[in-house]
């Protein structure tokens, strides 16, 4: 799970880019799938069947995309000005190592003023900000244009015994859950049609996750995500890292399914949280809650902590939690979800 999690994260596919990854995450489904395609949104959609007719669907899903930044113009003296693409906190961007996109990749640093420079008490932002690639005016425009993505650095990977850091861990370690899910099921008899779904364009909109919805319009889905995990400062609607799977519950999920997946977890010895959200979840189970005439919609989260930055840090025993309930949850399922029936 840890190499498939860093082989993932190291992955380069910002919001409307994700053409740059989406092939090679196909490949890797084709082996535990009847069949894989790419949307014309550009989602990947891997399906498992059943082979028993009108059997019931489920669709897992997870976001393949990640937050960065896009290139707004090139000075004369050949720095990069930029602007954020999804959640980027500006706060993190001073001194980052980031790969600039163009005609080819570029290497470049994130500068700004040294301190004794800028006013006292001023807040930094991202219009003082520019990426420096060391290569003069002519030679960045050679290689770089207007509208080329710029994502953040490489994975750190092992951090202690348990736990893995990274960039884009959101989502990415829910892409190697779904990837997991599939492979576990490989060959093992079901009542249920499988769809696995690694939507784009999460971070600016929930996009990719909306229109496979209405596409395959599933019986049930549960997308899979990330909460936000307890640091020095931040416990508030947030869970150790090491807890387990966290359920959430709340008017987006759908309540019998939700509570299915509780039991599940108990019958199975998994360990689990539950996560309260009164309202937007901020995750594609917003909006495939919606598709079609409705659909029976549940959201499982890994507690990560420090979200959207370049070191997003989680348990991978929580990665392998998510995906155990998962495998136990869609086995245990029969061709009669009259269950789901309010």
């Amino acid at each position: 799970m840890r190499k498939l999690i860093k082989k993932l994260s190291d992955m380069r596919g910002m919001s409307g880019y994700e053409y740059r990854i989406t092939g090679e995450i196909a490949d890797i489904l084709k082996k535990y799938a009847d069949d894989v395609k790419i949307d014309n949104l550009g989602s990947v959609i891997a399906y498992k069947s059943c082979g028993k007719k009108n059997a019931p669907k489920i669709m897992i899903e997870a976001h393949c995309d990640e937050i960065g930044l896009i290139v707004t113009s090139i000075t004369d003296e050949g720095y990069l000005t930029f602007a954020n693409v999804g959640g980027v906190d500006n706060r993190t961007l001073p001194s980052t190592e980031v790969t600039v996109h163009g005609k080819k990749d570029l290497w470049g640093v994130v500068g700004i003023k040294p301190d004794y420079l800028l006013e006292q008490g001023k807040t930094v932002k991202i219009a003082d900000l520019a990426v420096d690639t060391g290569l003069d005016a002519e030679t960045v425009k050679e290689f770089v244009s207007v509208g080329d993505s710029i994502t953040l650095p490489q994975s750190v990977g092992k951090l202690g015994k348990k736990q893995f850091s990274g960039k884009c861990l959101d989502d990415r370690a829910s892409v190697a859950a779904v990837i997991t899910v599939m492979k576990k099921l490989s060959g093992i008899p079901l009542d249920v049609d499988v769809y696995a779904v690694l939507a784009v364009q999460e971070e600016v909109g929930c996009r990719g996750g909306k229109t496979t919805a209405y596409g395959i319009n599933p019986d049930m889905a549960i997308a899979i995500d990330v909460c936000h995990g307890i640091t020095p400062d931040n416990s508030s609607n947030a869970f150790d890292v090491g807890s387990g799977a966290v359920i959430s519950v709340g008017p987006n999920l759908h309540p019998k399914l939700t509570k299915k997946l509780f039991e599940t977890a108990k019958c199975h010895n998994i360990k689990t949280e539950t996560d309260v959200d009164g309202g937007n979840t901020g995750t594609d189970a917003w909006e495939i809650q919606t598709a079609q005439n409705g659909i029976a919609t549940a959201l499982l989260s890994i507690p990560l902590k420090y979200m959207h930055t370049s070191v997003e840090t989680l348990a991978i025993s929580d990665v392998k939690a998510v995906t155990k309930l998962l495998v136990e949850f869609i086995k245990e399922q029969k061709g009669d979800i009259s269950w789901l029936n309010f």
